[in-house]
């Protein structure tokens, strides 16, 4: 029990005996006073008007760089023919990999740093380029018929940067899939419980992503195809 004085003093019950002791003032408050309620502030941090310009830019990145990598496919063949000879095809395979890749890093990272506009941007830029690269490569399942017809025997090329794109489509899968595995398997207070940190969920995902690129380029894919 204690009695608070005049000069912020009380007097306190201490090991059996009576003293008397500074009390601390309270801090000023950090926040000024407002008439705007939490909804509000929150609304206003939200900046709306950024979010739709950054989704319509997710939109054109969708659209406009695969239908324009598409024409330079069906209409200037030979010009990205000869621009395509200056690589081996695992060089194209591995560079539409790391494309992807970072596209994805990009993606995962803007929800780890959810403040941060400079993940999203990646991610949007790496979209753009992920869809160009699959215009000009005639990017679908069934891939190879599409190549042929277009390049003929050219089409070396484009089914690597396919298979460089589908390779890291896959690693994403298994990891999704073995992630979600691990967070519903690992109880809380388990030692493996450090699997599901962030930085050995990035671990993960390069690893299996490695993997799956390794598999493209030294598993016989890039001369199947």
């Amino acid at each position: 029990m204690a009695d608070e004085t005049s000069n912020n003093e009380a007097v306190e019950l201490v090991d059996g005996h009576v003293e008397t002791v500074d009390v601390s003032h309270h801090p000023d408050p950090s926040i000024p006073d407002t008439d705007l309620s939490l909804a509000d502030i929150e609304r206003r941090r939200s900046h709306p008007a950024q979010w739709i310009v950054y989704l319509v830019a997710l939109l054109f990145a969708v659209v406009v760089p695969y239908w324009f990598g598409r024409t330079l496919a069906v209409d200037h063949t030979q010009w990205v023919v000869a621009h395509m000879d200056m690589f081996t095809p695992r060089g194209v395979a591995f560079m539409t990999w790391i494309v992807t890749v970072a596209t994805f890093t990009g993606l995962g990272l803007a929800v780890v740093e959810s403040r941060s506009w400079l993940w999203r941007i990646v991610f949007c830029v790496g979209l753009a380029a992920e869809q160009f690269i699959g215009g000009v490569s005639l990017l679908k399942w069934d891939f190879w018929y599409s190549t042929y017809v277009v390049y003929g025997d050219a089409a070396r090329m484009a089914n690597a940067a396919n298979l460089g794109i589908i390779a890291a489509g896959f690693g994403i899968a298994v990891y999704a899939v073995l992630w979600v595995g691990l967070l519903v398997t690992i109880r809380k207070e388990s030692p493996l419980n450090v699997l599901t940190r962030s930085w050995a969920s990035f671990i993960l995902f390069f690893v299996i992503e490695t993997a799956a690129l390794l598999i493209v380029m030294f598993g016989g894919l890039l001369t199947t195809v």
